[in-house]
């Protein structure tokens, strides 16, 4: 994302929408980042996998909503590389009218690297 032309500036016009987060919050303890890089990497290794099978991303059951959102894999990378830069993520423009069938959950990713792990140390 391009860096905000107003961030810091007290007259941002955007204050007047209201709702407006002007705290960042506190910023990530070394747990979390670490995490974080952690999810990144192997988000890498799910997307070297999977993608070539015709998967396009990640479903996300949402617990807010109730929904279900689908990020593809460069849209999920930059929402963890921004929340591992800013520690938070923004909103963003959810899929157009995503087939669930080219979206397998984290969960999914996880074991289908587990079990690639594992036949090829058998051989």
């Amino acid at each position: 994302m391009p860096p905000d032309p107003f961030a810091g500036d007290p007259e941002d016009p955007s204050m007047a929408l209201g709702d407006h987060d002007a705290d960042d919050g506190p910023p990530l303890g070394d747990e979390e980042r670490a995490e974080l890089l952690a999810d990144l990497t192997d988000l890498a290794v799910y997307q070297a996998l999977l993608e070539p099978r015709g998967v396009r991303g990640i479903v996300v059951d949402c617990t807010d909503c109730g929904e279900c959102h689908y990020h593809d894999w460069e849209l999920l990378r930059s929402s963890l590389a921004q929340l591992l830069h800013d520690g938070k993520m923004r909103p963003h423009e959810p899929a157009f009218n995503p087939d669930p069938g080219h979206y397998v959950t984290w969960e999914y990713c996880r074991g289908y690297a587990d079990g690639v792990t594992e036949s090829e140390s058998a051989r």
